[in-house]
């Protein structure tokens, strides 16, 4: 038996392919929404679900929860005396999720469609399937999340032809992907994403408002109970906003009482650089999908987060629309998944269905640039599978080393948007030694293969020599710190661009960088050149030829930004 599962954030759902189409499985308490919390109890026992989210409250340091975000690093979660890594944890939500779905069936579950983000690196992923080994779960199939909703909403409009953006804003993640459905094909277009923007942080927030609103002292965001407490009064607030006015967040702390009152008008002030943020990833989507909003037949919505008034008048304000509201955005992309297990076992109420999705982000390698007499620009990211690229993928380019009778020629393979490879996040890296000529004669074709799963891996073949050297990209997880593997996942939703002696230059330059990342192709490499030169007339350091260059290059700027593909931004009210 194959089943479908979300692997959420915040809640986690199973589901299963039927005649009559994918049903959900509610756990032993009859909810089919299971917290992705785990807590260990004064004697060990492990809890899961929405036991172990309410000892979140009263045993912060036996309890966990948002361990998602961490998949593919090396950071070890401590509860009580024992250390799990993130895929432990989540190994543990996965069993809790097999044996309902094992005594809802009453027969095994050997094998699960799993979820992830569609921004998800290969690190992530990779930990995701492990996860899934360690629950005695085989997880040959990982599923976008956003590709997942689609399956769910087109199910039923098989036969139709429609063109839809799925909006998918969940607990920790945010995905948006561009869709078309014709003659039983669903085929995606474009992908975008932001790995750290869910609802937890509107959460976060909030909390930061709440210190300073009700003149908390500092001291008590060191008190783990506090703060759970807090957050858990906060999450209640938000949520009551879907259905009243304004709500009362209401914490006490020693001989102290703290309480400050939410409208919605008092959250979206409090939350307007997150909505903000929301808004990049649907233009990049839009922008890759060659689509303006009048194109799209509908918006599905899917994640919890988008029960939020806010989220749906934001999407309504982007569109020119209201956004579908008749799929409950908790389950949906459980169900999806369901309906890829269904097509996984050839169930033939699917077989006319069919589909096809894309890379999410752009992978490449480290390169440098010539800049004539024997001069070289180093540290730029060459592209070698663009993003959106349909799925699977193999493309191959070919490099020369940079100097006479190079020895070795080092590949780092990076995944990104950005210009500069230091700003995108850090695959692996692959040494080759090159054979005993000189440089034309040493070229090495670099072959990247991307898999339906999300998966890479590199193949290095010298020309001369017709050797080969093959790097199956495992994140290697354990070498880097938390506080790198934070830095390069934040990498995808916020690039850091080198400040510049002047603001005005440095405004035009952080602008450049925002369309590199939009464009593609001899745009983006176009583009690309034109940034180059104007950061080495700033170089130069000469007032008078930067006079002449910034406005030269700003009106330049202004030709790739005449095209917009959504509404321009409204201010919030």
């Amino acid at each position: 038996m194959i089943v479908g599962i979300d692997l959420g954030t915040t809640n986690s759902l199973i589901a299963v392919w039927e005649a009559s189409g994918p049903r959900l499985i509610p756990n032993s308490l009859g909810d089919v929404l299971t917290p992705s919390c785990v807590s260990l109890d004064k004697d060990g026992t492990v809890l899961v679900g929405r036991a172990a989210r309410e000892r979140l409250q009263s045993h912060p340091d036996m309890s966990a929860a948002v361990f998602k975000r961490f998949m593919g690093s090396d950071k070890v979660i401590r509860l009580g005396k024992r250390d799990f890594r993130p895929e432990e944890l989540s190994a543990l939500i996965l069993r809790s999720l097999k044996e309902d779905a094992e005594a809802a069936l009453g027969q095994p579950v050997t094998e699960a469609i799993v979820t992830v983000p569609a921004y998800f690196s290969d690190a992530q992923r990779k930990a995701t399937r492990v996860a899934g080994q360690l629950a005695g779960l085989k997880v040959e199939r990982l599923l976008n999340e956003p590709t997942a909703a689609a399956l769910a909403y087109g199910i039923h409009l098989r036969g139709s032809e429609t063109r839809f953006l799925v909006f998918d804003l969940g607990g920790g993640t945010f995905d948006v992907s561009v869709l078309d459905l014709f003659e039983g094909v669903m085929e995606v277009r474009a992908s975008a994403g932001d790995n750290f923007l869910g609802g937890e942080d509107f959460v976060s927030l909030l909390v930061e408002q709440f210190f300073e609103s009700a003149k908390v002292p500092a001291r008590l965001k060191k008190d783990a109970q506090f703060m759970q407490r807090l957050g858990a009064q906060v999450e209640g607030a938000k949520r009551a906003l879907s259905e009243m006015p304004s709500a009362t967040i209401h914490v006490s702390a020693a001989d102290s009482d703290f309480s400050m009152v939410l409208d919605e008008a008092g959250l979206e002030r409090a939350c307007a650089p997150l909505l903000a943020r929301l808004r990049e990833p649907v233009e990049r989507a839009m922008r890759d999908a060659s689509l303006s909003s009048a194109e799209l037949d509908n918006i599905v919505l899917a994640g919890g987060a988008t029960r939020m008034p806010v989220v749906r008048r934001l999407v309504a304000r982007m569109f020119g629309r209201f956004p579908a509201t008749d799929i409950n955005p908790d389950e949906v992309v459980a169900l999806g998944a369901a309906v890829q297990a269904g097509l996984k076992m050839k169930d033939k109420a699917l077989e006319e269905v069919v589909m096809t999705d894309v890379a999410p982000y752009s992978l490449g390698i480290e390169t440098s640039k010539q800049l004539g007499n024997d001069q070289y620009s180093n540290g730029h990211f060459d592209p070698i599978i663009e993003r959106n690229a349909i799925v699977p993928v193999s493309r191959v380019k070919t490099y020369h080393p940079i100097r006479e009778h190079q020895r070795f020629l080092e590949i780092n393979v990076f995944q990104g948007e950005a210009r500069m490879a230091k700003d995108n996040i850090l695959l692996g890296k692959l040494e080759i030694e090159l054979p005993r000529a000189p440089g034309v004669e040493c070229g090495v074709d670099v072959r990247f293969t991307y898999d339906v799963n999300g998966l890479l891996e590199v193949e290095a073949t010298i020309q001369k020599t017709q050797q080969t050297h093959a790097l199956h990209i495992t994140g290697n997880p354990g070498v880097l710190t938390e506080d790198e593997i934070a830095q390069r996942f934040e990498a995808l939703s916020a690039l850091k661009i080198h400040p510049r002696a002047q603001m005005e230059n440095r405004t035009l330059l952080a602008r450049a960088e925002r369309l590199y990342q939009q464009l593609r192709g001899p745009l983006r490499e176009s583009l690309g050149d034109h940034i180059m030169r104007f950061e080495r007339v700033l170089d130069e350091q000469e007032l008078r030829r930067i006079a002449t260059a910034a406005p030269a290059f700003e009106a330049m700027l202004d030709e790739y930004d005449s095209e917009k593909f959504i509404n321009p931004p409204e201010p919030l009210r």
